[in-house]
């Protein structure tokens, strides 16, 4: 039994997805073309892969075992074909990375217009997440993480800054009219903008000086979603809703204008910059092997 290429990289692109929309823009074709595929070789197996449902699209039991052994299969196949690019004058070709929006904030910026004019026949595409996935299992080449969230059976480089804080500041007239905490457990009595993360946890804010770590939950008027909501979090500090906990970097622009006040500044954590992290595989994609090689040759943010 022959089932076309074609075919078992659409199936595994809606499972990896969970829906064929999805597995659509993964891919850059269209939902229909995708559907189409899956029928195919649902037709040519004999076996239903998928549920499909109006609201959900699931794997089954049979569909399930073939994307165990498929996906690797499939991802030694790109592989061995890479092999061609390195024949190439330039590398060529798509990577896919998986970056927490912090990290398209506040590291991207800096290198993908220079990785792009250095690199034109690479096609960069960036999926933007705060959940931790799997970088293979979502179809990606590499993801940024900070080295608390690492998979140890990857390979880490450092990228972007080496060394970050976080801060705490709101707008002068918050502070003028509620008072200027002199001790973290001061915010407890102060309204505060929180974000929650996508699996519904909100994390403490975390404060150190002198060897001294104080960390502390406060309430307040605002709960917004962890990395794609966070401007809205900042635009209600400027307006002066509250105190806001985020990376330095992201508010040094308002800090700098004095549209935001720092607040326990002699309190503000440092923590290890990001890391770009990828499978430990002897062969590695060259458009992967591009752009890890322009990092590693760039020099060190402050």
């Amino acid at each position: 039994m022959t089932a076309e290429l074609s075919d078992l990289n659409a199936f595994v692109a809606v499972a990896r997805a969970k829906g064929f929309r999805d597995g659509a823009r993964l891919t850059g074709g269209s939902a229909s073309a995708l559907s189409e595929a899956v029928r195919r070789l649902e037709a040519q197996l004999g076996v239903r892969l998928f549920n499909r449902t109006t609201r959900s699209v699931q794997l089954t039991e049979a569909g399930r075992g073939l994307l165990e052994r498929l996906a690797p299969a499939l991802a030694e196949v790109q592989a061995a074909l890479d092999v061609v690019n390195g024949y190439r004058d330039r590398p060529a070709g798509v990577l896919r990375l998986n970056v927490p929006v912090s990290a398209v904030r506040l590291v991207l910026p800096d290198i993908v217009p220079a990785f792009l004019a250095v690199y034109p026949e690479i096609r960069l595409e960036i999926i933007a997440e705060d959940s931790f996935v799997d970088v293979l299992a979502a179809g990606c080449d590499a993801g940024i993480r900070y080295d608390e969230r690492l998979e140890q059976d990857m390979i880490a480089m450092p990228i972007g800054p080496r060394v970050q804080r976080f801060a705490t500041a709101a707008a002068p007239a918050y502070l003028d009219r509620r008072g200027r905490p002199e001790h973290p457990r001061d915010l407890l009595e102060h309204d505060c903008i929180r974000g929650r993360f996508s699996s519904g946890s909100m994390a403490a804010w975390e404060f150190e000086r002198e060897g001294e770590i104080v960390r502390v939950e406060p309430t307040g008027p605002l709960i917004v979603q962890a990395g794609p909501a966070t401007d809205l979090a900042v635009d209600a500090a400027l307006a002066g809703t509250g105190i806001l906990y985020l990376f330095e970097d992201w508010l040094r622009p308002h800090l700098d204008s004095g549209a935001l006040e720092p607040v326990l500044e002699p309190w503000w954590q440092r923590f290890s910059g990001p890391f770009l992290y990828y499978p430990g595989r002897r062969l590695v994609p060259a458009p992967l092997r591009a752009f890890v090689d322009f990092i590693r040759d760039r020099p060190p943010r402050p």
